[in-house]
């Protein structure tokens, strides 16, 4: 299936890179999906079991209702259309930490169908249509030599994870670039987190992405896909899809055919190895599981959990372009958590200059956030005291690059705007006779720069315009500058 039309190519030493993203989101469920086991992280090995988590003979499963509830917002979350029946299968292999031999999950008929998640990369925005997204059981998990049951050559198996629900959510191979891998998982991280249905938390599993990468020369049919699985991190997700390339590409200039396998990542190496061969879907030997009905969703389900849903991402974007003229991109980066749309919203309310408030929060804030590596709920400074010196930029007070000092006042401690202007002497200069004097004496400083102005070199004008607001230590007003210095030189 080809890309949509706002899918531009991207190639790499002559070869287009396509990739398609498995992304395993946990279920905020208190319970596992089947059972009434705790899904709580971090226990000691096997103490979340049950009898239907351990397989034993005559146990049922018996579907938790909260995880169908959180699939259902997924579904609205992302456009796409929740079934109003889908089925349980049994998908059939052998694995130790897997105890009944096989895991239920979703085949045919999965209860969300389609949708797309939309993101910019850069100013330029992509959207990545979905296939699927359906319920399904985890695995335990295998303990090894570092662990609290492996050891002395031994494997343990911790079943406490074996049951846990999950969403995994298929795209189609929509994705051309690395950067537009690592943008669409970050933006489907969003969704599920916003919304509530899963923690987000990488390093404990609880979002676990795979990457099915291939390469192909332009026009050509897909190549063949390696699988790189459990990407627990967006940092070691883009070293791995970059490597992955790179090598698939080798291997073909090398004359040798790719060979359909999982891969694994090693973040000490940078590289990926294969694991296994990869199967198909015929290869599970999928069949509805005679345990469990077909999942049965009526339309007012649905719509009960749209009307409880809290404002999503995508519709607060539209209603900040709607209702304070911002720019798209804007409007979608200022959508990234609940908190910062929240701070922006706050600081747009009470300053009255949303694109102001934008620039700020999108600029000089996330900017010492991203410095601190803290989020907009740790924000030391209040939209009200942003508001307040986004409020003396536009009365004149104070210019853009002077407001920088006032912020950094404020991100220390101090409270009060205009406290600070005063004691640090900070009002902008408004007396045009002052002006005018300093921009004689910085004319008759520089003849030369007079010269080259009136020879057509722009950039001389801007040398004079640097040494005015040098002169009057940043309180210059530029605009005023801009208009005295131009008369000035005629």
């Amino acid at each position: 299936m080809s890309a949509p039309s706002n899918q531009a190519a991207l190639l790499v030493n002559g070869y287009e890179v396509v990739i398609g993203f498995e992304t395993h989101a946990q279920l905020s469920t208190a319970s596992k999906i089947f059972s009434r086991s705790a899904v709580a992280f971090g226990a000691a090995p096997n103490v979340h079991t049950s009898p239907v988590d351990l397989a034993l003979p005559g146990a049922l499963p018996v579907m938790n209702k909260g995880a169908v509830e959180r699939a259902i917002q997924l579904g609205l979350a992302v456009n796409a259309h929740v079934a109003e029946r889908s089925i349980f299968a049994r998908k059939n292999y052998f694995y130790p930490d897997l105890p009944k031999g096989y895991q239920i999950s979703q085949f045919e008929i999965p209860v969300v169908q389609g949708g797309e998640v939309s993101f910019f990369l850069g100013d330029e925005k992509k959207t990545v249509r979905l296939v699927r997204a359906h319920l399904e059981e985890d695995a335990g998990k295998s303990l090894h030599e570092d662990s609290a049951l492996g050891g002395g050559g031994q494997s343990g198996i911790d079943l406490n994870r074996a049951g846990t629900p999950l969403l995994e959510i298929v795209t189609e191979p929509d994705i051309r670039s690395t950067a537009e891998a690592v943008a669409y998982a970050k933006e489907l991280h969003k969704i599920v987190t916003w919304i509530g249905i899963c923690d987000g938390n990488m390093q404990e599993g609880s979002f676990r992405c795979d990457a099915n990468v291939s390469v192909r020369k332009p026009g050509a049919p897909l190549g063949t896909r390696r699988e790189i699985k459990n990407l627990n991190s967006f940092k070691f997700m883009q070293q791995a899809i970059d490597f992955e390339i790179r090598w698939q590409i080798e291997q073909i200039e090398d004359g040798h055919a790719i060979q359909q396998a999982t891969v694994l990542f090693d973040p000490d190496t940078g590289e990926t190895r294969a694991m296994r061969t990869k199967e198909d879907a015929a290869d599970y030997r999928y069949f509805p599981d005679p345990d469990l009905p077909p999942l049965v969703i009526s339309r007012e389900w649905v719509a009960r959990v749209r009307s409880e849903m809290a404002e999503l991402p995508r519709v607060m974007a539209e209603r900040f372009v709607r209702d304070y003229g911002l720019p798209e991109y804007d409007a979608t980066t200022l959508t990234q958590s609940q908190a910062m749309a929240a701070y922006f919203e706050a600081t747009a309310k009470a300053s009255g200059q949303a694109k102001l408030a934008s620039n700020w929060i999108m600029g000089e804030v996330a900017r010492r956030l991203n410095a601190d590596d803290a989020g907009f709920d740790a924000i030391p400074v209040s939209s009200a005291q942003l508001a307040a010196l986004i409020g003396r930029i536009v009365d004149n007070t104070i210019s853009n690059n002077v407001a920088k000092q006032v912020f950094d006042a404020l991100w220390q401690g101090e409270a009060d705007v205009d406290a600070i202007i005063d004691a640090k002497g900070l009002k902008q200069m408004n007396d045009t006779g002052a002006l005018e004097a300093i921009v004689d004496e910085v004319l008759a400083a520089n003849a030369d720069n007079i010269a080259q102005y009136k020879a057509g070199k722009d950039k001389a004008f801007n040398a004079l315009v640097g040494q005015v607001m040098k002169a009057s230590k940043g309180k210059a007003n530029p605009a005023q500058v801009n208009s005295v210095l131009k008369a000035k030189l005629g």
